[in-house]
Parts: C-alpha cells; sequence; structure tokens
C-alpha cells in the first residue's frame, strides 16, 4: 500500500486509527474457547464490527508466538481474512525486528511475501544493515522504533550523544538510508511533548503512536504537536477497544470504543481545516 493510498483511505473515514490485534486467551470472551481457532474468531469479529472506522489493524506477534504453531495458524488466517475482505485496510505486523542484513532479509521475505503485510516494526539498535533489507522491498513500509512510550525508554533513548539526544541521532541518520522514503516511525503517545522536535526532523513521515488510552496518551495533545498536512499519524488502540467486554457482545462493544476514538479524530480533522 502506498502512503497516497493511506492518506486516501484517512480522508474517506475520516479517521487515523489503528486496533491492536494482541489477543490473550485469557482474556477473550469465554465461549470462544470451544471454536477450533479461538485466536482468529475473536480477530475475524473484531475485524468485521471495527473496520469502517479504522484503518490500520497491528497484531503484535508475540501474542501469537506465544501460542507456537497454532498461534502462527492464527495470525496467518488474520492477515489473509484482512486481504482478502478488507484490502483498503493498511497492515502492520508489530514484531520489532532487526538483526545483521542476511537476517533482516529473511524476517523481510517473512512478513512482506509470505504473511503479506504491508510494514513491519524495526528495531534500528544495529544500524543501517539491519534496516535497509527492509526497505527494499517495493510497496512495502518499515516502522523504525524512535522513541517509545514504556517507563525504560529514558534508560537510552533520550541520553544526550555528541551534545543531542540519542533518538534525534537515530531519526537524522535513517533519512540518510536507502529507501528511507518507506520509513515510517513509532513514538509513544505518553511522549506528547517531544512531537514537536521529532517533526522538526521527519515533517513528512507517518508516525505510528501507541500509548493513547490505556496507557495514559492524550489524543488531543498528539495531534497538536505531531500531525502533519497528511495527518501523518496512525494511533494504535489495544486493550482499550478489544477487550472493552469479555461477554457475547464484545465485538459490539469494541466497536463503540473504536467508533468513540473515531468520532474524536473526525473532530481533529474538522478543525484542521
Amino acid at each position: 500500500m502506498t502512503t497516497t493510498q493511506l492518506v486516501h483511505q484517512i480522508q474517506t473515514k475520516k479517521s487515523f486509527l489503528c486496533i491492536g490485534l494482541d489477543v490473550d486467551l485469557n482474556k477473550i470472551p469465554a465461549f470462544l474457547l470451544e471454536k477450533e481457532d479461538p485466536i482468529f474468531e475473536f480477530n475475524k469479529a473484531i475485524i468485521d464490527a471495527t473496520h469502517d472506522v479504522c484503518v490500520s489493524y497491528k497484531p503484535n506477534t508475540a501474542f501469537y508466538e506465544a501460542y507456537g504453531i497454532k498461534g502462527w495458524q492464527s495470525l496467518q488466517k488474520t492477515i489473509q481474512y484482512l486481504n482478502d475482505n478488507y484490502p483498503e485496510i493498511f497492515t502492520i505486523a508489530d514484531a520489532k525486528r532487526g538483526d545483521i542484513g542476511n537476517t533482516s532479509s529473511m524476517y523481510a521475505k517473512a512478513f512482506f511475501e509470505d504473511l503479506a503485510f504491508d510494514s513491519v516494526t524495526v528495531a534500528p539498535y544495529m544500524g543501517k544493515d539491519s534496516v535497509e533489507p527492509f526497505l527494499a522491498f517495493e510497496g512495502k513500509h518499515t516502522i523504525m522504533l524512535a522513541l517509545t512510550s514504556n517507563e525504560g525508554a529514558f534508560d537510552f533513548q533520550t541520553l544526550q550523544v555528541k551534545d543531542k539526544e540519542f533518538y534525534k541521532q537515530v531519526l537524522e541518520t535513517s533519512k540518510n538510508w536507502k529507501n528511507a522514503e518507506n520509513l515510517m516511525y513509532v513514538v509513544g503517545a505518553t511522549k506528547a511533548e517531544y512531537f514537536t522536535e521529532i517533526r522538526k526532523i521527519v515533517p513528512e513521515n507517518f508516525l505510528l503512536v501507541p500509548g493513547v488510552g490505556a496507557q495514559g496518551g492524550s489524543l488531543s495533545e498528539v495531534c497538536k504537536y505531531g500531525m502533519n498536512d497528511n495527518v501523518g499519524l496512525l494511533i494504535n488502540s489495544s486493550r482499550g477497544i478489544i477487550y472493552a467486554s469479555n461477554q457475547e457482545d464484545f465485538a459490539e462493544k469494541a466497536r463503540a470504543e473504536a467508533l468513540k476514538l473515531q468520532q474524536e479524530m473526525e473532530t481533529i480533522l474538522l478543525h484542521k481545516k
């Protein structure tokens, strides 16, 4: 999917919502556990109920890897269902991969070719040759960790390196990599005060923003400092939407929570004009 197609979808749906499909069998409705593939059945119901109010889905692969081969099969069925039924949706494999070149090439092949995701999250700590193999895939996006929302982010990401915070050095360096136009960046919503500085470095790139909702991030603050002319934001919410209910009405309640965020986004977009 091209950035232009993603922007068109945002404009059409008046939404820049990304829903995280982080499925924990201990949290989903008990009646689904009787199904042959409860993870896929849960995802399918969430997707069918919310696809018109979001522009992206982001399965975190850890929640599938934890269940072994069956979990991977659930992930494959989920992405195939999305690609077959809702091809306009931007799909993100939240895998946080990143290794030496030939290994990264295999990771990229797994997510871009075999599973057919539109994008994958990548950790940049090993530098250019660990990220460029992902960027080599035409029509795919690499979403690089820049400034994350977890408490430990301050251990390294904001340290001063040559009179500059480390995350800024990462952003600036990445702009010079081959096919850098295919880069997006992860910036946590709980770091809203940093968005102004980040936009000075990467004014045009999309930012994937976790941390709104359950983690306490403010949608309005993120938009105030992080939005660009093409919106340039994908706001992720996971637990606050998919676990709104653990009863038979779980999909309906998930839609209600997603709709709340979409309507807030529509208001922000309206005032942006």
